[in-house]
């Protein structure tokens, strides 16, 4: 008769630690993690589109190959991945008020003289664990975000994202962030 409660007890505290919620350290962990994969899935595709195609390619390949990874990242961790700016290129990178405010505060700082790619912010409400990760913007990226824009860029760029305004930029400054939050589970019950 011990025996099955003891099996019993085992199971639930083994299904009870694999739902367990992460703590503020391991999610922000976690969640670079998944932030350093949404970049290093993306930007070899970017910079090979570049060297095959040219800046037109790179922009086909950021248009469908970034949505993309974020659902796989989403999809894989149960957590909302995705790029958020100030300045969105695409309506779905559009933030929060929350995200918002993050980005204003990565502005601030950048402009300070903090390194943009050393940027992150963690928080928690009573129903999600919020992190964001900074990109920032390199000598590269102004082939596309940069203000002087070749005419066949900013033809692809029309095609792609007509409502774009993630243009104007310098290096140093900050485009946007990964943005990743998680469900608190004690809020699910």
């Amino acid at each position: 008769m011990l025996k099955p409660t003891l099996t019993a007890l085992l199971a639930f505290a083994l299904a009870n630690q694999a739902t367990a919620e992460p703590t503020a350290a391991e999610f922000k962990t976690e969640a670079a993690t998944l932030a350093k994969r949404f970049v290093q899935t993306l930007k070899p595709q970017l910079q090979q589109a570049l060297a095959e195609g040219g800046p037109v390619a790179a922009i086909e390949v950021c248009s469908q190959k970034a949505p993309e990874i974020a659902h796989q990242l989403s999809a894989e961790s149960g957590w909302q991945v995705k790029r958020v700016s100030l300045k969105p290129r695409n309506p779905e990178a559009e933030p929060e008020v929350w995200q918002r405010q993050v980005l204003l505060s990565f502005d601030e700082r950048a402009a300070a003289g903090e390194d943009p790619q050393s940027l992150s912010h963690i928080d928690e409400t009573e129903s999600q664990l919020r992190f964001m990760k900074a990109q920032g913007v390199a000598p590269l990226c102004l082939t596309c975000h940069g203000s002087q824009l070749a005419p066949e860029v900013k033809t692809a760029l029309d095609e792609h994202y007509p409502d774009d305004s993630a243009k104007g930029y310098q290096p140093g400054q900050i485009r946007g962030a990964i943005s990743i939050v998680a469900p608190r589970l004690s809020a699910q019950n």
